[in-house]
C-alpha cells in the first residue's frame, strides 16, 4: 500500500494533497503567512495522517531528486537562493520548515526545478535560473496526467503549453512527448498579479539593492497603484480606470507574449492548458482563452480535486511515483530521477565563480 503527500509552497497558501493507493485522502490549505510564523502547523498536519511512504516537500528553486537526510547548508541555499541578511517572510518560513522537517526525520524528498531537467536543451538554460520552480514542474506533471486521461492517450503522446496564472507569479511550461522541454519561470515571465516578472537590466543596475521582496512586487496591482486589491476585484473592475486598464493589458499581453515565445519550442501543441489561482476568474479565463486560441485549443487543467491547487496534486502524483505506486511510469516519462546539476550551472558571467565559492557551490 503506497500512501503519500505532496506539498505546494505557494506565496498565498501551502496546499497539502495526499494519495493512498492512488486515491485522494488528504486536502488541506494553510495560509503561508501562518506557516512563516509557525512552521510546525505543517508538521502536525503530516503527522496526523500516519506513516507515509513519501512526501514531496517544498523545494523552493529545486534540487536534483534529494532526500531530506542529504540536505545541508549548500542544498538549503540552492533551494531558497537567499542572502543571509535577507529576511523575506515567505522564504524565511520555508527555510524554517525544511529544518524542522529534517529534525522530525520525516520521509521528505525535494524535487528538481525545470532548470535541472535533462529534457530541456542546454541552449534554453543559458544564463537562466528560473525556468520554472518545482511547483511549476508539479503543475506540468498534473497537466501530463490530465491530458493523458482526458484524451485517452499515453503520457508519451501528451503535448501542451501550460500557462500558470498564480497569485504572485505566472509561468509558461512547454511539454512535448510527455517531457518538459522549455520553461519561462515566474521571475522570467511577464508581469503577474503581484510580481513584475522579468526585470529590465538597466532598472536592476540603478536600484540600490534588490531583495527577495523586490521580486514579489511591481506586478498588476502595483501598476494599478492599488496594492491592497484582490484578484477578484482586479478582474471585475479592470476597465474602471486608466491605471487598471494598463495593469490588465500588461498582465494579459505578457502571458500571450510568453506563450508565443514557447510556441517556438513546442511548435504544434495539442492544447494550451491553463491553471493557477487567477485562471478560475471568469473574466481572466475568458480573455486568456480568446487571446491564446490561435496557438491551440485552450483547456483548464481539471486535476482530480478542486479543493487544493494544481501544484499540490502534481506533487502528490510525483510522490506516489517515487514510492513505486500507480504513477511510477509518469515520473519515468518526465525523467525526474535523472535531473542533475545546480541552479547556477548555466550562468555565463565573469563573477559567477566568485558567487559559487561564496555559497559553497563548486
Amino acid at each position: 500500500m503506497v500512501k503519500v503527500v505532496g506539498i505546494d509552497p505557494g506565496t498565498k497558501s501551502f496546499d497539502l494533497c495526499g494519495l493512498n493507493e492512488g486515491r485522494l485522502f488528504l486536502e488541506r490549505s494553510i495560509f503561508s503567512a501562518d506557516i512563516a510564523k509557525n512552521p510546525g502547523i505543517v508538521i502536525d498536519a503530516l503527522k496526523s495522517v500516519g506513516d507515509l511512504d513519501a512526501i514531496v516537500g517544498p523545494s523552493g528553486y529545486g534540487l536534483p531528486l534529494t532526500h531530506i537526510s542529504q540536505v545541508g547548508d549548500k542544498e538549503n541555499f540552492e533551494m531558497i537562493l537567499t542572502k543571509p541578511d535577507d529576511k523575506t517572510g515567505v522564504i524565511v518560513g520555508l527555510s524554517k520548515l525544511v529544518k524542522l522537517m529534517k529534525k522530525e526525520n520525516l520521509n521528505v524528498f525535494f524535487i528538481p526545478g525545470v532548470i535541472h531537467l535533462k529534457t530541456v536543451p542546454e541552449h534554453r538554460k543559458a544564463n537562466k535560473i528560473d525556468l520554472g520552480t518545482p511547483d511549476k514542474l508539479c503543475s506540468a506533471t498534473l497537466g501530463v496526467f490530465d491530458q493523458s486521461k482526458r484524451l485517452g492517450i499515453s503520457y508519451e503522446e501528451t503535448s501542451f503549453i501550460m500557462v500558470e496564472i498564480g497569485f504572485a507569479f505566472n509561468a509558461i511550461i512547454g511539454v512535448d512527448k510527455g517531457k518538459i522541454i522549455s520553461g519561462i519561470g515566474g521571475t522570467s515571465a511577464g508581469p503577474a498579479f503581484a510580481a513584475q516578472g522579468k526585470m529590465d537590466g538597466e532598472l536592476a543596475y540603478i536600484l540600490d539593492t534588490i531583495t527577495k521582496n523586490t521580486l514579489f512586487e511591481g506586478g498588476a496591482k502595483s501598476i494599478a497603484e492599488e496594492t491592497m486589491i484582490t484578484p477578484e476585484e482586479f478582474s471585475n473592475k479592470h476597465n474602471s480606470s486608466e491605471k487598471l486598464r494598463i495593469a490588465w493589458n500588461a498582465l494579459i499581453e505578457g502571458i500571450e507574449c510568453d506563450v508565443a515565445s514557447t510556441n517556438v519550442a513546442v511548435k504544434k501543441p495539442r492544447e494550451i492548458l491553463i491553471s493557477g489561482r487567477l485562471s478560475i476568474l471568469p473574466k481572466i479565463r475568458n480573455e486568456i482563452s480568446k487571446r491564446l486560441n490561435k496557438y491551440g485549443d485552450v483547456k483548464e487543467i481539471q486535476g482530480f480535486t478542486q479543493n487544493v491547487k494544481e501544484a499540490s496534486q502534481g506533487a502528490a502524483l510525483i510522490a506516489d511515483g517515487l514510492a513505486g505506486g500507480e504513477y511510477k511510469e509518469l515520473i519515468e516519462v518526465l525523467d525526474i530521477r535523472n535531473a542533475n546539476g545546480s541552479v547556477l550551472d548555466h550562468i555565463h558571467l565573469s563573477r559567477i565563480n566568485e558567487i559559487r565559492k561564496r555559497y559553497g557551490i563548486i
